[in-house]
């Protein structure tokens, strides 16, 4: 990774927004007035992946890609006012520390911020500047955040975390129990034909094998998620994966309104990632009635824009930018992502065989 030459003038008021996930990384580079310059979307730029050097090297090429698109020719650096780099793996004080000095040496910003991606999801859903979101796309990570400045977080490092409910879990609950259903040990279930169907074979027990020999990615677990949520309204089995999916949004959410003693306020939960925004209106109804028993006032939504508004949105609250200008940023951003869709690698469920956090 080498630094650019530094030549030609910055953009007044530049935003630099990341928000990056285990299976695709969205970056955008957005002015004062709020007007999208470009947007760049690429692979996973998770740290649990990666490292620190590979996450930011996906980081940096994107951006050379931003500017390229934007038609900014070779900046000066620091390029942008201020950057908001949010990652899933961001997850603890020393990976925010080693992500940031990395970033700092390239002289991206002036200003540095590097989070975990639960806030970007927070203000993406929210304007109020508090509140809980939940995140749920290849992992799970949830961030509640007091109306007071106190934190909640949670350390998203998988099983040896207590974590469960990101897309891979949900897919090799998928395949377990297509795979007990079809050697008699649980019951019955549809799962036992769309699973293997899913990988062009006839028996679950077949798909077991091919990953156990690497035949097939374990990876590609994530795949099965959409699986069974198109078959949880007619199959049991498969309603009680979501149904655990559910349960554990809930616990993420109400554990964090009490340690933020804020159970009885009015706080905005806001739920994010690919497979909570693909999950039925029944589902965000379950979760709704599972927070209102621990929290009967609190607000249960599903974030209208994907994470990278909510990234632009607080360089812009940083710089300080108009209101008039954060409502430009939104709609052009949600224009941007809507045309995109989802990424090719996403919907081809390529990630790494351990993947944790959030995004």
């Amino acid at each position: 990774m080498t630094e650019a030459p530094t030549q030609g003038p910055r953009p007044k008021g530049l935003v630099l927004a990341v928000d990056g996930g285990n299976a695709k990384t969205d970056l955008a580079l957005v002015d004062s007035s709020g007007r999208l310059l470009s947007f760049a979307r690429g692979g996973g730029s998770s740290n649990h992946a990666l490292g620190i050097e590979g996450s930011v090297e996906v980081l940096q090429e994107l951006l050379e890609n931003a500017i390229a698109q934007a038609g900014l020719g070779t900046l000066e650096r620091p390029v942008a006012s201020i950057a908001y780099v949010l990652l899933a793996g961001a997850d603890l004080p020393e990976e925010r520390s080693s992500l940031r000095t990395k970033i700092e040496r390239l002289a991206w910003s002036r200003q540095l911020v590097v989070d975990n991606d639960t806030l970007a999801l927070l203000r993406a859903g929210t304007d109020r500047g508090w509140g809980v979101s939940v995140v749920c796309g290849a992992g799970i990570n949830c961030l509640g955040l007091g109306p007071d400045g106190r934190e909640v977080r949670f350390l998203a490092l998988g099983p040896i975390s207590g974590d469960w409910g990101g897309g891979g879990d949900v897919g090799l609950a998928a395949l377990a129990a297509a795979a007990r259903s079809a050697d008699g040990r649980g019951p019955r279930t549809g799962l036992e034909t769309a699973v293997p169907a899913h990988f062009g074979l006839t028996d679950p027990l077949e798909v077991s094998r091919a990953m156990h020999l690497r035949q097939i990615p374990r990876g590609r677990l994530l795949e099965l998620a959409p699986v069974v949520l198109a078959a949880s309204d007619q199959d049991p089995v498969a309603a009680g994966i979501v149904g655990r999916l559910a349960d554990e949004v809930i616990a993420f959410a109400t554990a964090s309104l009490r340690r933020l003693e804020q159970s009885g306020a009015d706080a905005d939960v806001i739920l994010g990632g690919r497979l909570l925004r693909a999950v039925s209106p029944s589902v965000i109804e379950a979760i709704a009635r599972g927070v209102s028993e621990e929290a009967p006032n609190a607000r249960v939504l599903v974030a209208a824009s994907e994470p990278i508004v909510g990234a632009a949105l607080l360089g812009l609250d940083a710089l300080p930018a108009d209101e008039t200008a954060k409502a430009r940023a939104r709609a052009e951003l949600d224009a941007a992502v809507g045309e995109l869709g989802f990424d090719p690698a996403v919907s081809a469920g390529r990630l790494p065989e351990e993947s944790y956090g959030s995004g």
